[in-house]
């Protein structure tokens, strides 16, 4: 016999097995728990885009994409002709297929689904009524490929255009009726059939400003009211940050940011972001300091700024500052009230468009630099000429990156 009793050796193999048996269930418990959470938020995200890409020959107009979109929100697409939201809105609608990657709806993979059978509302930039067919056929068009009695179908249709507050016109023509009715119309017939997802293209971008900004409210009102999940495809900032429940910002077929509008208007990760979404000031240094959650940026004209920062940039970091024209305070010498670490400069107004409410001003700073400030006019607007202090808190600025 070996100089290990056997029933030590009993006891350590006991002992391990138990151990090992234990961590298993340790892993197989943590393994459950991260899948029911990740199945517990995918069950709240009715559509999927899982590494999605699309080519055009050579051309890569969508690079793979991993998008959420919960069940009920308002998403936008947001970015400049070319960046590929369109092309991701039609592989959702089935108009494209994805070269790489699956789309998903309630779950399931749709990719080969037929046009017809994906359930979702589409309304585009045109409108696209059929001009011979009155406004009950062209609403009622997607219902009369259903099994749908006539009675029923009239009783849709009555509903769907009471709810976008154009009741009794059924039997006009498309070509009777006004641009903002005629878009009414077409959202009419999206939402008649009641979609598990309405598609919008550049709706409103046909329409004049004052009929824009009352459509713009037909649409988060109407959505709101159907509760019906909506992706919302758009150049305009000022559509996708006043109706948004998440904003995903596009650049050449890659995202570049998602979030709530408030997050990504007031947290941009890169110059793109910041520079897309809203009138914005930029200046480049380098970090020399740091004292609690302040931030000291040496700029190239030897010039100072503070940044209030909740991240971790060292000394020298090469640096990028971002801050809004709406956040700038214009003041002169005599009116000026500056708090604790404001950022304060000297400037001329060498430009200047009054707007009614507000004015936006051109400052050429002493050092060279112009910064663009966007004020309220409380009672007479600064002149071009007029010497002016430019002051903008730390908690305004934002650190970024600098970009190659």
């Amino acid at each position: 016999m070996g100089p290990y009793p056997s029933r030590r050796i009993s006891s350590w193999l006991d002992e391990g097995a138990l151990k090992k048996e234990a961590r298993t269930s340790l892993l197989t418990s943590t393994n459950l728990q991260s899948m029911e959470k990740q199945k517990k938020a995918d069950s709240l995200n009715l559509v999927q885009f899982r590494g999605i890409v699309k080519r055009f020959g050579d051309v890569v107009a969508v690079e793979k994409i991993d998008l959420d979109i919960e069940e009920g929100s308002l998403v936008t697409l947001l970015g400049p002709s070319g960046c590929g939201k369109t092309t991701l809105l039609r592989m959702l609608a089935g108009l494209e297929n994805p070269s790489e990657g699956d789309i998903l709806v309630k779950g399931k993979r749709i990719n080969d689904t037929p046009v017809h059978k994906r359930n979702l509302g589409m309304i585009f930039q045109n409108y696209a009524l059929f001009p011979h067919k009155s406004i009950f056929d062209n609403v009622a068009f997607g219902l009369k490929y259903r099994s749908i009695s006539k009675s029923e179908i009239k009783t849709k249709v009555t509903k769907a255009l009471e709810m976008v507050r154009l009741p009794g016109v059924e039997d006009r023509m498309p070509a009777q009726l006004s641009g903002g009715q005629q878009q009414r119309i077409a959202m009419a017939r999206a939402i008649v059939i009641e979609p598990d997802v309405l598609l919008m293209d550049e709706p409103l971008s046909a329409l004049d400003e004052n009929l824009r900004e009352e459509m713009r409210r037909e649409v988060d009102n109407l959505q709101q009211e159907l509760g019906v999940t909506t992706i919302f495809v758009t150049h305009d900032q000022r559509e996708a940050l006043s109706m948004s429940d998440k904003i995903v910002v596009m650049k050449d077929g890659v995202k570049q940011q998602e979030g709530a509008p408030e997050e990504v208007y007031n947290k941009p990760v890169n110059h793109f972001v910041a520079d897309f979404l809203g009138h914005s000031n930029f200046v480049t240094g380098e970090v020399v300091g740091n004292d609690a959650n302040l931030t000291h940026v040496k700029l190239k004209d030897d010039s100072f700024i503070t940044v209030e920062t909740d991240e971790n940039w060292k000394v020298g970091d090469p640096a990028e500052i971002v801050f809004r024209a709406q956040k700038i305070i214009l003041e002169t010498k005599s009116t000026a009230t500056p708090k604790e670490n404001d950022n304060i400069f000297s400037g001329v107004i060498k430009d200047r468009s009054y707007m009614g409410g507000e004015a936006s001003y051109f400052i050429e700073l002493e050092a060279g630099n112009t910064f663009h400030a966007i004020n309220m006019v409380k009672s007479i607007p600064y002149q071009k000429g007029d010497k002016v202090q430019v002051r903008v808190s730390p908690r305004h600025c934002r650190l970024l990156f600098p970009e190659s």
